[in-house]
């Protein structure tokens, strides 16, 4: 009988994802190695590459994981309604795990759950909305590339470290060159880190994407 190997039991997807990214989340991208994730695990670095054979394939896991998080609408609910839950849910994901998201840069998408949570429901959802096949596609991918964008540029776990990098940035510039920029700090700093900027630019898509019969 072959042997049974403890290290390949602590190495299910679902503990890997969650260690890696607790990683990322306490130390940055640069603390996800395998030799690190190995030990957090108390597994082989063997055992871990048999389950992730490179960093591409962990980085999906990781972010499948999460998305596996993702509400499940239930059908027929308002098309507004259920467009707003599903991507500020995600927005939620991602600006709680900045370190992933830098570490994925341009790298799509593709996982089972995000297609069976996020896509997929969509889509359907556009189309049953009455748009049609380019429309939904349309609006789907402006609220997803929305939603990427503003989680992507701003560590929103330190805000006072955005805030106060901002403001020393835009102190440091010649007030004539640029006017607009040295002279409303005051609104300019907050903006950085306010999460309504993102909400309130995904309900300007939604309602802009609204077919006719469900625009209010």
């Amino acid at each position: 009988m072959p042997r049974h190997s403890l290290s390949l039991d602590r190495a299910t997807p679902g503990r890997i994802a969650e260690a890696a990214l607790a990683l990322v989340d306490e130390g940055g991208p640069e603390a996800l190695t395998f030799r690190a994730l190995a030990a957090r695990l108390d597994i082989s670095l063997a055992s871990l590459q048999r389950r992730c054979t490179d960093l591409a394939g962990l980085l999906d896991l990781c972010t499948d994981h999460l998305a596996a998080r993702l509400p499940d609408i239930e059908p027929g609910a308002d098309w507004a309604t259920a467009t707003e839950t599903r991507f500020t849910a995600l927005y939620r994901l991602l600006a709680a795990h900045p370190g992933l998201v830098a570490l994925r840069g341009t790298r799509p998408w593709l996982g089972p759950n995000l297609l069976a949570r996020l896509a997929e429901p969509q889509l359907a959802d556009n189309l049953a909305a009455g748009m049609t096949p380019e429309e939904a596609i349309t609006a789907y991918r402006r609220m997803y590339l929305l939603t990427l964008g503003s989680a992507s540029f701003v560590d929103h776990r330190e805000p006072k470290a955005a805030q106060a990098a901002t403001r020393t940035a835009l102190a440091a510039l010649d007030p004539e060159e640029f006017p607009a920029l040295t002279g409303h700090l005051a609104a300019i700093v907050p903006a950085v880190v306010d999460h309504e900027v993102y909400y309130g630019a995904l309900r300007q898509l939604i309602h802009a994407a609204a077919p006719a019969r469900t625009a209010t």
